[in-house]
């Protein structure tokens, strides 16, 4: 009988019947290679100052690379009326977006994506919202330019583009800046 139960616990297995005995590993998906920044949460009042001098409107489309909790995308959707789309790489952060899009119910707004955002395309966007290395910042800037239609508006929370790229814009708050730029940006060579 022990036999017989395991062959048909096999057989369902393998149809799709019967769910993975770890199908919570499973969920728990590495991430797609190491994350380039450790996660570092963005305070609200920050936020509300990024897509303030980004001056974003219902009429935006907000791509933030590296979205880490969610929080830009979803405050995007909820306070300015935005669509929005998070990249991460990190399936927890994922994890953490998705919650907290939903919990904000913006999920007919916003999109989060487990992805690698120097390989997802991103040019539907019409604000992009970073909080990265410098180094990362200026790794985007073929990939910004090559992307974005001109006129798209950058913005980083406390880094920035390189000396080749002052900001358009600087905003502190709490000691944190903001900076404001506008595609096309200057490539190092």
């Amino acid at each position: 009988m022990r036999v017989r139960q395991l062959s048909l616990g096999i057989v369902l297995l393998t149809i799709g019947l019967m769910p993975p005995v770890h199908a919570q590993q499973a969920a728990q998906a590495p991430p797609l290679r190491t994350p380039d920044v450790i996660f570092v949460p963005t305070p609200p009042e920050v936020v509300d100052a990024m897509l303030k001098v980004a001056e974003v409107s219902s009429s935006d489309v907000v791509y933030d690379l590296g979205c880490g909790d969610g929080i830009i995308v979803a405050t995007a959707a909820q306070k300015f009326g935005a669509t929005a789309v998070g990249i991460d790489i990190d399936p927890q952060r994922v994890k953490e977006a998705t919650d907290r899009i939903q919990k904000a119910n913006v999920t007919d707004k916003v999109k989060i994506l487990n992805q690698d955002l120097f390989t997802t395309d991103i040019s539907k966007a019409t604000v992009v919202t970073l909080y990265l290395l410098p180094s990362l910042n200026q790794k985007l800037i073929p990939k910004l330019n090559k992307e974005l239609k001109p006129g798209t508006r950058i913005v980083s929370q406390s880094f920035n583009m390189g000396d080749q790229n002052p900001p358009l814009k600087t905003v502190d708050v709490n000691g944190r800046s903001v900076y404001l730029w506008k595609t096309p940006l200057k490539e190092t060579r």
